[in-house]
């Protein structure tokens, strides 16, 4: 384990990076790079086998770290509580945090089983929807333009370590989808095959549409099957991403 470097200015250059990457959606962009703030996303992130550039702890915290902890990275940092305060987008701030390199820009991969995000909104439901794929066997999530930045500090902490097991493609068009191979099945709250009834192909791409205005016309004309979730309890729709969560184990359950 090499020693640790102590900062103590909130001047500090990486110090200063880390606000930005911690608070700004799209800072991820521009610098190549993500902050994963908590035992839980740090954790995640070794168990795919990644090793972060930098791992940065509160000095409270780092007289206590275990050891897998201490040993991620090559670089590492303490800092006083108080400035780890300052980096942390939340509420209670972790005493921990990882710096990781993002991957190449990836590209859609034709024949994978896919979910592609249509326009969506709340990080929250983004991220609910990568750990849904993941855990269902969606290993490429493909997002167009106009969905909540992937990789931003909400939507990492809404996935809870989903993404360093995804292949993520963000920024993509309607066009874009045009270079799948695999079945294109849409959700409707009023049309098309009840999804407990329905017979599902796999591979298949399933497209989750905007939280109010739900899959666009242009994806719907596209889409090989439309599916809808019965619901006797009368209610008009479902969220988002209870709804993927729904059709993604329909998907896995048949396979």
């Amino acid at each position: 384990m090499n020693a640790p470097t102590t900062i103590t200015s909130r001047d500090n250059p990486l110090l200063k990076r880390l606000r930005v990457l911690a608070q700004d959606n799209a800072a991820y962009r521009k610098q190549g790079q993500v902050w994963l703030e908590g035992d839980h996303l740090c954790r995640a992130l070794l168990a795919r086998g990644h090793r972060p550039v930098t791992a940065v702890f509160s000095e409270t915290f780092w007289r206590q770290a275990p050891h897998d902890l201490r040993d991620a990275a090559d670089h590492i940092v303490t800092v006083p509580d108080a400035l780890m305060a300052g980096i942390s987008g939340l509420e209670s701030p972790a005493g921990v945090g990882f710096v990781w390199d993002l991957p190449q820009a990836a590209v859609l991969q034709s024949g994978a089983a896919a979910v592609v995000l249509d326009r969506l909104q709340d990080a929250g439901n983004v991220g609910s929807i990568l750990r849904s794929a993941a855990a269902m066997g969606f290993a490429q999530v493909l997002a167009l333009k106009g969905t909540a930045a992937l990789w931003s500090p909400k939507v990492l902490r809404a996935g809870m370590g989903a993404h360093f097991g995804l292949h993520l493609v963000e920024g993509l068009s309607v066009d874009d989808l045009a270079g799948l191979s695999v079945p294109l099945l849409v959700t409707s709250s009023h049309q098309g095959d009840f999804l407990h009834q329905a017979r599902l192909p796999w591979p298949c791409a399933w497209v989750l549409g905007h939280e109010g205005q739900g899959v666009s016309p242009a994806l719907e004309a596209l889409a090989t099957q439309k599916v809808r979730i019965a619901q006797p309890g009368g209610e008009e729709s479902l969220n988002v991403a209870a709804a993927a969560a729904i059709c993604l184990h329909a998907s896995a359950a048949g396979r």
